[in-house]
């Protein structure tokens, strides 16, 4: 039997260092990218494929596919959208630059390989496209505006496309996780530090007291926090199930807010939200 491939975007740290460890245990081939060369290079020395591909860099997305097909002959099993980053601030704070450049990396890069892959898909008639979304993608959380509108509208992207390719071989599948051990806080700050003035916001105040103790301070890990193993067990069901789900709840919140989200209405979820 032929070994199946998969890629998987964003494998320095976190989610995706350990879906491709993951998947590779689980006899997958395994091609680890990452937006760094040096990220790169760790990875190929633990064993990996590993070609370099930047959401924010559209050469490489061509150059990085392009390593892979020619590594397989052309063919792809299945993707992993992952890659990802945040920048968080008050939306009245936000330079509308900082949302187009965020709105780079967590999803027009992600278009952007996926419209390259599915042609792929459809010239061997079958795939999936797996996208690592979040419970941000259907609730909002204070200070995170920037985060929370790439991933509801790669939500939105989703799901219309879940429904146009019904009717091939291809499955779209979204994975929705909540607090799950990573850098991503961490990974944040460089863009919080480059982009929000917050000293002279009128929010000042609740930066001092609330953002910037979670983002300088560290408290341990979040309430219901999994490791990143818990997204790849979902990560493989979806790839592996005959009849995988269209998406895939990861953690207790992301259960809880699913559920809040469809009963309380706005005034009641907005109450909740700003307690949080």
């Amino acid at each position: 039997m032929t070994q199946k491939t998969l890629l998987i975007t964003g494998c320095s740290s976190g989610i995706g260092y350990d879906a491709a460890h993951g998947m590779r245990a689980a006899g997958w081939r395994i091609f680890a990218s990452c937006r760094k060369e040096t990220d790169c290079a760790r990875l190929r020395s633990e064993g990996f494929d590993a070609p370099r591909i930047d959401y924010e860099d559209p050469a490489s997305i061509e150059a990085g596919l392009g390593e892979v097909l020619n590594e397989t002959g052309g063919r792809l099993d299945a993707l992993f959208n992952n890659g990802a980053h945040g920048t968080p601030g008050a939306v009245e704070d936000l330079p509308t630059q900082a949302l187009r450049e965020i709105f780079e990396s967590n999803f027009f890069g992600w278009h952007e390989l996926t419209r390259q892959v599915i042609p792929v898909m459809r010239a061997q008639d079958h795939g999936r496209i797996v996208q690592n979304s979040s419970v941000l993608g259907f609730v909002t959380l204070r200070w995170r505006g920037a985060y929370n509108a790439t991933k509801f509208a790669l939500e939105g992207l989703t799901d219309t496309l879940r429904v146009e390719m019904a009717d091939t071989n291809i499955k779209i599948i979204t994975i929705e996780p909540g607090p799950i051990t990573a850098k991503i806080r961490q990974n944040s700050i460089p863009h919080f530090e480059r982009w929000i003035d917050w000293k002279a916001s009128p929010r000042r105040a609740q930066y001092e007291e609330s953002l910037l103790q979670r983002l300088y301070k560290d408290s341990g890990p979040d309430p219901f926090e999994l490791p990143a193993s818990a997204v790849t067990g979902k990560l493989r069901h979806a790839l592996e199930s005959a009849r995988p789900k269209p998406r895939y709840y990861v953690t207790t919140p992301t259960y809880v807010m699913g559920t809040a989200k469809r009963l309380l209405p706005t005034r009641a979820m907005d109450w909740l939200l700003r307690k949080i």
